[in-house]
């Protein structure tokens, strides 16, 4: 299975990142590639621990987290379309500097080379071991690149 953590694959979502334009329309969901990239830079700030002082699972997440948590990295299958966002990586913004966002993404995705966020908790899934965020950074990304046929 891919993971962020493999340097070709970093390269490759380097890569993909990198041919985003205006001009991307979404195949599916609500953002356009501004909106789409905003909210991969401030997902990345939050997984790897910058700006972020505490973690915590939602009463859900205690509940079926660590089931679905499995059933997400434990197969090479993309994440569906549609998988609901956290609104704390939402923007509301349309329009922004895309190159901007674009750059400060794939710097982000360069920092998972040496990544170290020992404290990190999601919400919904809990406590993930470091090669499950390896799987699972890979697949939200390759879903919003998928999105826009990037």
């Amino acid at each position: 299975m891919k993971t962020i953590f493999d340097n070709a694959t970093r390269e490759e979502i380097i890569s993909r990142i990198n041919t985003l334009t205006g001009k991307h329309t979404a195949q599916w969901g609500k953002m356009n590639v501004y909106q789409m990239t905003k909210h991969c830079t401030i997902w990345n700030n939050w997984m790897l621990g910058r700006g972020h002082t505490t973690y915590t699972q939602g009463l859900l997440g205690r509940v079926f987290g660590k089931m679905a948590l499995k059933g997400m990295v434990n197969n090479d299958r993309p994440m569906k379309k549609g998988m609901p966002s956290g609104p704390a990586f939402l923007t509301k913004e349309k329009t922004g500097d895309l190159e901007l966002e674009k750059r400060i993404w794939a710097e982000q995705v360069a920092a998972y080379g040496h990544y170290s966020n020992p404290g990190f908790i999601h919400d919904f899934f809990g406590k993930m071991k470091v090669d499950e965020i390896g799987i699972f950074v890979y697949k939200h990304f390759d879903h919003h690149l998928r999105q826009f046929n990037a």
